[in-house]
């Protein structure tokens, strides 16, 4: 080959190269809706980190092949149905939705739009799902479902108040979930020999007379079962608990660090992890109706021991050693 040929070929690959470049493909940029009750910043907002997390490790990136629209009720479950609604019409590929409430509220919204749940008490009983194995419809992602955790929440407390016998339970009857949650607090109840006081609440305004009639009929303990609602308010649920001497087990870990006294339950950030391999899964062209409902199996248990010695309760250290977290 003469100088004047290995030129002319050099220049054309120089070309092509960049011709190359250019002709590959642009990655695709996948859009998801998240529906929930907590904005950035928020305390819950380490569950949507956990989520994130869990999108990054598999290889997605906010601002390049993801976009997320995130819309938050703040506390407020009437406007869930909006918030559902606007993230249908944004054609997202999937929707996240933090737990029972948004979940029902998308479901309603949409039939064809692939739901992921990060968590909700019982997708089969609820109607959601056809059974955990193979959920059918448009939806799938974690339940929380574990009917031996209720009892395991009054056996803790029995250990931690002595002599109880009477447990009050603030209950929302508009949550499913929680008729279910009541039916074995009841059973449990029966075999541990405790007597339950059972005080439906529906909104904020009702906690305090709900607490009056707890220390009118001598209940020792209480129970919190929880939902949005709740959870939004706990700060106020254990100031009231704090103002009447009521030792109360909660369901998550945020009741306890607003000053609660115990919280056992699912490691919901664990939960949230996992929502991100199905909505991998599904943006890869899985079909959310042949993904099995995944069941919880890490369970954490926090003591606020500060809250403990204003009670004047002394937590045996045998439960000290088996809780994930104390707070002092």
């Amino acid at each position: 080959m003469n100088r004047r040929a290995f030129l002319g070929t050099l220049a054309g690959g120089l070309l092509a190269a960049p011709l190359a470049a250019e002709a590959q493909p642009p990655e695709k940029v996948y859009r998801i809706g998240l529906l929930g009750a907590s904005p950035p910043g928020s305390p819950a907002w380490r569950l949507w980190e956990a989520f994130f997390q869990g999108l990054r490790d598999l290889g997605y990136t906010e601002g390049r092949n993801l976009i997320v629209e995130g819309r938050y009720s703040e506390g407020r479950e009437e406007r869930l149905s909006e918030l559902a609604g606007e993230l249908v019409r944004l054609h997202v590929d999937v929707i996240v939705a933090a737990a029972g409430q948004p979940v029902h509220a998308v479901s309603r919204a949409t039939t064809t739009i692939p739901i992921v749940m990060a968590n909700h008490g019982d997708p089969v009983v609820s109607g959601l799902a056809a059974s955990l194995a193979r959920p059918g419809g448009n939806i799938t992602g974690l339940s929380i479902l574990n009917p031996e955790v209720t009892g395991k929440r009054l056996e803790l407390l029995k250990v931690v108040v002595p002599g109880l016998t009477r447990v009050a339970v603030l209950w929302n009857p508009g949550n499913q979930i929680h008729r279910q949650d009541l039916g074995q607090a009841e059973a449990a109840a029966r075999a541990l020999g405790l007597q339950l006081q059972v005080l439906p609440v529906r909104s904020p305004d009702e906690y305090e007379g709900a607490f009056s009639v707890m220390v009118k009929e001598r209940a020792s303990a209480l129970l919190v079962l929880g939902d949005l609602t709740v959870w939004f308010n706990r700060g106020r649920i254990a100031e009231l608990a704090a103002r009447n001497r009521l030792p109360a087990m909660y369901v998550q870990r945020e009741h306890v660090e607003a000053g609660g006294l115990m919280a056992y339950g699912v490691n919901l950030a664990d939960n949230y992890r996992r929502a991100a391999v199905y909505v991998d899964k599904i943006l890869k062209g899985a079909n959310p109706g042949d993904l099995p409902i995944e069941q919880p199996t890490k369970f954490e248990l926090l003591i606020n021991l500060k809250t403990a010695k204003a009670l004047g309760l002394t937590i045996p250290q045998s439960l000290l050693e088996r809780a994930d977290q104390v707070i002092e």
